[in-house]
């Protein structure tokens, strides 16, 4: 009689063992941001929290030699990975730091991305392969002060004059990378619709005051863009798109990256409070034999793999060109919801601990409130979906 198998092991930082879900060339980008973040972020992101700072010099050069700005373009500089390894890669840089993967995210699909789809073969040239590089950085404008989750609403407006230049007037709010950037890729209201215009950050009337005072992405610089009669070249605007459909499908594409990020972020949370609960003695030992402690773990980790699986699954669908906004959707929320609960929980395993820069937990928590919110609302992806199921739109 054979003698039966006897079972591996659980990974507690794998339980359902997903990483068999990955080919090798996935695991190897997955292990080598891994290890970056492991390396040089890790060590340093707590205090550029505390101070709000954030050495995005370093950080673009860095990421730009290791092929993971606009990795899932093809051409110009860009290494054309799979969605898949995009995701993979958004997901170990979140685990660093939501500001890390939002300067990623920021810099592939929302500057790199338009100019990609849309832009001119010049405009091509001129950026790609230097954003690409990490010499060059990009910004997005399309959120403004009295417009957040209705774009359509938005005031900045962009006039045609006799000669051909575009005159641009106008404010956008909540920007990330906007006072460092190279680069903007604008959306105003024209009489031809809503156009995207390439602005370089150089132009006379263009300023980009930093937010200040934040208590959340304090790793990450946001800003407000301000356009005072910006004068910019014919060839200025992107000519592939005069519609929302513009923005929306740069929106799209970075909240992929999203729902992968987050999963990082919580998987992180996870993580501390583990190995904290496993080293904190009270009452004669580890604070995870308790009961009451070894139920939160099991939910952040059934949390984690649930998040893990929904991405990989939506992932593969992106690679096979099956991929809709509404399941995009579904997966932001779905994610973001869940790593919002696990790093709020996690923080309580901690104690007072946890509310420190010491460990990592109390710092993703504040940065998913940012999460939660941009790129599409809790609710907006909520209506998004009701619509896909029910067949009537909410937001009309």
């Amino acid at each position: 009689m054979a003698t039966p198998l006897r079972p591996k092991a659980e990974n507690p930082r794998d339980f359902l063992a997903t990483d068999s879900l990955l080919s090798d060339e996935e695991v190897m980008l997955r292990d080598t941001v891994r290890s970056y973040v492991s390396k040089e972020i890790l060590p340093e992101v707590g205090a550029w929290f505390d101070a709000g700072t954030f050495p995005y010099k370093e950080v673009s050069k860095t990421l730009g030699d290791m092929g993971l700005l606009g990795m899932h373009l093809e051409g110009y500089g860009c290494s054309g990975s799979s969605a898949m390894m995009y995701g993979l890669a958004c997901t170990e840089l979140e685990a660093g730091d939501s500001g890390l993967r939002s300067f990623m995210s920021v810099q592939g699909s929302l500057a790199m991305f338009p100019i990609w789809a849309y832009g001119s073969e010049e405009q091509k040239q001129e950026w790609l392969p230097r954003m690409a590089a990490g010499e060059a950085i990009g910004c997005f404008g399309l959120t403004e002060p009295d417009s957040g989750s209705d774009p359509s609403s938005m005031r900045t407006n962009a006039k045609q004059q006799p000669n051909g230049d575009w005159i641009l007037n106008g404010t956008k709010m909540w920007i990330t990378n906007g006072s460092i950037a190279d680069v903007a890729v604008v959306w105003a209201q024209t009489d031809e619709g809503i156009r995207g215009f390439v602005v370089p950050t150089d132009v006379e009337g263009f300023s980009a005051p930093k937010i200040e005072r934040k208590v959340s992405l304090r790793a990450s610089v946001t800003s407000e863009l301000i356009f005072e009669d910006v004068r910019l070249p014919a060839d200025a605007v992107l000519p592939g798109v005069a519609s929302m459909r513009g923005p929306l499908s740069c929106l799209n594409e970075a909240r992929f990256g999203i729902l992968f990020g987050v999963v990082g972020a919580a998987r992180a949370c996870y993580e501390s409070a583990l190995d904290y609960a496993n080293e904190r003695v009270q009452f004669g030992g580890p604070i995870s034999r308790f009961q009451l402690t070894q139920q939160r773990l099991v939910d952040f980790m059934t949390a984690v793999q649930q998040g893990t699986l929904v991405a990989y699954h939506l992932g593969r669908l992106k690679d096979q060109g099956q991929l809709g906004p509404a399941q995009v959707s579904f997966g932001k929320r779905q994610n973001t919801r869940m790593a919002i609960e696990v790093a709020r929980e996690a923080r309580s395993v901690l104690g007072a601990n946890g509310i420190t820069t010491e460990y990592p937990v109390i710092r993703h928590m504040t940065n998913l409130e940012s999460v939660y919110t941009y790129e599409g609302t809790n609710e907006i992806h909520t209506l998004i979906m009701g619509q896909a199921i029910t067949g009537h739109s909410a937001f009309s």
